[in-house]
């Protein structure tokens, strides 16, 4: 046994608190959403995102997709990625390949552009929820300059809270599987210095949703 699972054994056999308190069977919303039908969920989505200084387009197809990220990609010849079996768009990986586009090494510095899948994007806010884990290196959202996240439809939902409600339901399985979990609303910023907001100190300066039809 390593040092982390010992670390996790210790914490989960300590005492656990706050046992007697009575469960609930609802909880109230932070940001309350009356239309959750998938149009709305999309729309707001897509307006949030845009407050927060994401880029998002809405290709009509899987090729325009690919044209689109390759068109951000530009004259970039190396990104970071997860793995294709995370990004939900068919055909990607040899279309990088054949615009002479290699996959780095994570902890490559210097690459400008990561490429990830995410596990959903949550209308109330416009953020997006990345698992990180195998396959799903959290560097490629977090290291480069320019941060595209491939997403479905599907993958919209309400909010936070529905998506812990959804992790629940499954047992908790996929969420203590990933490594870690990052919530991301927008370009990296700062407003520590002189109270002057700065874009891209601790992370992309620009993060592009790509919504997949």
């Amino acid at each position: 046994m390593g040092s982390r699972e010992e670390i996790l054994a210790k914490l989960r056999a300590a005492p656990k608190p706050f046992t007697d308190l009575p469960k609930r069977d609802t909880y109230l919303h932070m940001v309350p959403i009356a239309d959750k039908t998938s149009a709305a969920l999309r729309k707001r989505f897509v307006e949030e995102a845009k407050k927060l200084a994401c880029e998002v387009s809405e290709p009509a197809s899987h090729a325009d997709a690919i044209e689109q990220i390759l068109a951000l990609c530009g004259e970039n010849k190396s990104v970071i990625t997860w793995d294709f079996a995370h990004i939900p768009l068919p055909g990607l990986s040899d279309a990088l390949s054949a615009a002479g586009i290699q996959i780095a090494d994570v902890r490559d510095g210097s690459v400008r552009v990561g490429i990830t899948g995410a596990d959903a994007a949550l209308a109330s806010t416009g953020s997006i929820v990345l698992g990180s884990g195998s396959g799903k290196p959290r560097q490629a959202s977090l290291l480069p300059a320019l941060h595209i996240a491939v997403i479905t439809p599907d993958q919209i939902i309400a909010d936070l809270e529905t998506w812990f409600d959804a992790q629940l339901a499954k047992g908790l399985q996929h969420f203590r599987s990933a490594a870690a979990h990052v919530i991301i609303s927008g370009p990296s910023r700062t407003a520590d210095i002189a109270m002057e907001l700065v874009m891209g100190v601790h992370g992309p300066t620009r993060v592009h949703v790509v919504i997949l039809p």
